[in-house]
């Protein structure tokens, strides 16, 4: 089954991945989009992924602003790896996996005969993008036509190095493509050092459109030893005029005329080295003819700074997947430590009330019994909460989309809490709006939604005297989103809290909140493409709306709007 990944690298969600595969998948802040972003200047439907004749293909559907494949408008585009999607001001990254553990049928052969080292033409140090440089000083004629297309090349390297690609093969794959180009190569490979246990491994494999490439693509021990021990790049002679190879070795019968192998410096270690080779048959050559050279100097210094770029790339994306390694492990140590923090919490209260149950048991007290009992009950319904929050916050699922009251949902939430804020000397008030259209939602995500709010309202005025709570109930002008309205008069939200309130794991309640219930509302809200809007200033209570459409996809609002306007 086909599969790739959409990855949001900027916007609103970004960081959000979606996985793509054969079924047709739709792009918008619909509620009933496969892939669905709160971006508020994308179309409710703006685009859609299907799988057709082997690749993915991108549609936009009459969206508003456009869809942008590379930063061209498109109606239609054929979809490839690395490719920018922009929806709106939403930027996805279109990536098919490469599979890693693919083999590159790529040998490292040692030639029979004599050890010594290979036809060495020329040489050049790591410091070839330098010696380019100095090149580009003042020249003329075709010197400088040749320093000028070098350097629009190393730019083309520079560019693949900062594009968003997903894994390093991918890389390599581009940079060693482009290379080939450059100089004229029929054929090359990337030997990247394996930081475990220093062995250098193929990890990329190209060569010319029409060039032959039966079997394994054979590469002289003897050359890359020698590059990797000096740490220069070097340029062979025509491989089968070198006394090292004799008649029938593999290489002899691959035609390997001549090569390029470079070093892949990095700042603190050699990170392996990139290996291209021309070919030519045999059938036709005049015994004991000459052949001219195919490549330069000026090439060999190209390959060496196209070296040293892609050794930066490859530290770069090996700094980078250690550091995603480590804030994974950071994130997990974080989320174990608080969620045992709060558990073991819960469950004292559970020991608590167990004393007391146990006490009352032995003395026959049945209101001591009563109590204890109360307490764990409280406990488990504390349990309960924190549990069905982490399902929630865990899983990307889509709203099961259903007609129903919000005044009803909201009015089965005030009956379930009002006993809690007797307990604690708070007004729990409600103010159902009229009028109020039959809404689309998901009456389990709403519920739960709802009501985080409101543990957290009365929460915060647990100790405060005469707390109120009000939850309202709205729809907007024209009638086509709801609302639901939580507010208290309590001692309102810090500024310097007000960016982080969402985030997971961030409380205000100090030992007693989770940090778990607000992240999950606004992402409930957020699948039925809607938003949490908070208002709070310090002694002047707060104030949090939650809005969604009432409908369920941009047709029935369209029509909505029609008949209003007869």
């Amino acid at each position: 089954m086909p599969k790739a990944t959409l990855l949001v690298i900027g916007g609103v969600d970004q960081g959000a991945r979606f996985d793509l595969d054969s079924s047709d998948a739709t792009i918008g802040r619909g509620v009933m989009n496969t892939i669905r972003i709160l971006d508020t200047e994308m179309s409710r439907n703006h685009a859609s992924v299907s799988f057709n004749d082997g690749a993915f293909i991108l549609t936009d559907r009459n969206s508003s602003n456009g869809t942008f494949a590379n930063g061209i408008s498109i109606q239609t585009h054929r979809l490839a790896t690395g490719d920018q999607i922009q929806v709106g001001s939403t930027v996805l990254l279109f990536a098919e996996p490469s599979n890693s553990q693919k083999e590159v049928p790529v040998d490292l052969v040692s030639p029979l005969g004599r050890d010594d080292p290979s036809q060495i033409i020329s040489k050049v140090g790591i410091d070839a993008s330098r010696l380019l440089l100095d090149q580009s000083m003042p020249v003329r004629g075709d010197q400088a036509t040749e320093t000028l297309a070098q350097l629009r090349l190393l730019y083309r390297v520079s560019e693949e190095m900062v594009s968003s690609t997903l894994s390093l093969e991918q890389l390599l794959q581009r940079i060693l493509d482009t290379s080939l180009e450059a100089v004229g190569a029929d054929r090359g490979c990337v030997l990247v050092t394996n930081p475990q246990n220093g062995k250098l491994e193929p990890r990329a494999l190209a060569h010319i459109s029409g060039g032959t490439m039966a079997g394994r693509m054979p590469i002289s021990r003897s050359i890359v030893d020698y590059v990797v021990r000096k740490g220069q790049g070097v340029r062979t002679s025509d491989a089968r005029a070198d006394s090292r190879f004799a008649s029938g070795i593999s290489i002899v019968q691959e035609g390997i005329r001549e090569a390029l192998c470079v070093p892949m410096p990095g700042h603190y270690e050699l990170m392996g080295v990139i290996y291209v080779d021309t070919q030519v048959s045999q059938v036709g050559q005049i015994p004991g003819q000459p052949l001219t050279s195919k490549f330069t100097d000026s090439q060999l210094n190209l390959m060496a700074a196209i070296g040293r770029q892609a050794a930066l790339a490859i530290e770069n994306h090996r700094y980078q997947d250690a550091y995603v390694k480590a804030e994974r492990l950071a994130a997990v140590g974080q989320t174990i430590a608080i969620l045992s923090h709060h558990t073991k919490n819960i469950l004292q209260g559970v020991r608590g009330g167990s004393y007391l149950i146990d006490m009352g048991l032995q003395g026959h007290d049945e209101s001591l019994i009563q109590e204890g009992w109360s307490i764990v009950e409280k406990n488990q319904e504390r349990i309960n909460h924190l549990v069905m929050d982490m399902l929630s916050f865990s899983a990307e699922r889509r709203p099961k989309l259903e007609p129903g009251s919000i005044n009803e949902l909201v009015a089965e939430i005030h009956e379930l809490m009002h006993t809690r804020a007797d307990e604690i000397g708070v007004q729990l008030r409600l103010a159902l709006g009229e009028g109020i259209p039959t809404a689309m939602f998901d009456s389990e995500g709403i519920h739960r939604a709802v009501l985080n709010i409101v543990i957290n309202a009365l929460d915060a005025l647990e100790e405060m005297p005469k707390g109120i709570v009000e939850i309202r109930t709205g729809t907007s002008s024209d009638k086509m989103d709801v609302w639901v309205e939580v507010a208290d008069n309590g001692p309102g939200i810090p500024e310097e809290q007000l960016d982080t309130l969402f985030s997971i794991f961030e409380s205000t309640k100090g030992a007693r909140g989770t940090g778990i219930g607000l992240a999950v509302s606004q992402k409930i809200l957020r699948e039925h493409g809607g938003q949490i809007v908070l208002d709070s200033k310090p002694n002047q209570g707060t104030r949090f709306r939650l809005i969604w459409p009432a409908c369920e996809d941009e047709g029935n609002a369209a029509s909505r709007r029609t008949v209003e306007s007869d």
